[in-house]
């Protein structure tokens, strides 16, 4: 499929990503919802932007970092999706916040107070947004009534404003079938809504309601009341899409490329993409590190670093050198171990795309 790629590479089909970006930003659409991609699954300029020209309203970042690679690169409204811990940071906060417009999340009172004297150094207010934890217990604020009482905390700190609520629901990527995603979804919703309303009796202003996975955010009939969904790695799909039925084969954008290197025996052969192109991130969906295309028999079984090993319980029938194309388990991880892939358009190289914020990360 890929014979022209040096291996390993990794493609992106930029006729799915465009068809990607475009059905999800119109789903949103229609039940009022706006789009914030999460960048963090790509990494890139060209990508960030091509979101922004088909209808996104700004982007997230997860790392200050990737936000000001962006900001050199024109984009000028950015969600930073992580605490902003330490005087290092505020500093650099500070810095983004004189070129472009910047929000950011807070779960502590320590970090608002950072951010509050931030705001009143530089005489400009940080918008923020309460972190929701949605289940996983990664640093949010419990939604309801937990919520609402940090928020008064917090509420006299001049150099903030209180905007919103942000949500994360990793719940929905446990879940083994729609019913179970529906629930996490609307366990979303529900959660963000009832908080939203409590903090708005209390008399704060809730004007963004930040929330939608990758596979909530494919469910806007089920988010719908929130203001904007953050979903990232939308963008390729990947495994964990693939086999929760979240996307099909053609919408799959990102593929590793790899070739046969080794053949063992008839049912056994080794690939040269091991964990520093694939990752070793697993799928609870699927069995192995990732799906080979037009070989549903094949079962990549374990990863080295530059080695991929594989099976079948039928004869593979490779040659040394044949090139495979891989749906990797997590497609989020793999952008950032590249400086450059191949943007690949009608079967034939289009260009290639940077990677500008591969390695961002503080």
């Amino acid at each position: 499929m890929y014979d022209y790629l040096p291996t390993p590479a990794v493609a992106v089909e930029l006729d799915a990503v465009e068809q990607n970006i475009k059905t999800l930003i119109d789903g949103a659409n229609r039940y009022g919802i706006a789009h914030r991609p999460h960048i963090k699954t790509h990494k890139s300029v060209e990508l960030a932007k091509l979101q922004l020209k088909l209808g996104a309203c700004g982007i997230t970042c997860a790392k200050l970092s990737e936000a000001e690679v962006m900001a050199d690169h024109g984009i000028d409204d950015i969600f930073i999706c992580f605490p902003l811990i330490g005087k290092e940071k505020l500093y650099r906060l500070e810095q983004l916040m004189k070129r472009i417009r910047v929000s950011t999340l807070v779960n502590s009172v320590e970090g608002a107070r950072g951010l509050s004297e931030t705001g009143q150094r530089i005489g400009r207010t940080v918008p923020v947004l309460i972190d929701l934890d949605g289940g996983i217990r990664r640093g949010g604020l419990v939604p309801g009534k937990p919520a609402l009482e940090f928020a008064q905390k917090i509420q006299g700190f001049s150099g903030i404003e209180i905007i919103g609520l942000m949500y994360y629901g990793g719940l929905i990527y446990g879940q083994k079938d729609r019913a179970g995603f529906e629930a996490i979804a609307c366990r979303e919703r529900e959660e963000i809504l009832s908080t939203a309303a409590l903090l708005r009796e209390a008399g704060f202003h809730m004007d963004v309601l930040s929330g939608g996975t990758s596979f909530s955010g494919k469910m806007p009939e089920r988010l719908e009341g929130i203001t904007e969904i953050r979903s990232g790695h939308y963008i390729f799909n990947d495994c964990g899409q693939l086999f929760s039925g979240f996307a099909e084969e053609k919408d799959c954008a990102l593929r590793v490329v790899a070739s046969v290197v080794s053949i063992v025996d008839k049912r056994h052969a080794i690939l040269d993409a091991g964990t520093k192109a694939l990752t070793s991130d697993g799928c609870v969906h699927h069995a192995g590190f990732g799906y080979v295309i037009g070989r549903p028999d094949i079962v990549i079984t374990n990863l080295n670093e530059e080695h991929a090993f594989i099976e079948s319980e039928q004869p593979l029938g490779f040659s040394i050198g044949e090139k495979l194309a891989i749906i990797p388990n997590h497609a989020c991880v793999v952008c950032n171990l590249n400086d450059e892939v191949y943007g690949i358009r009608n079967g034939k190289l289009d260009h290639m795309i940077r990677i500008d914020a591969r390695g961002k990360s503080v």
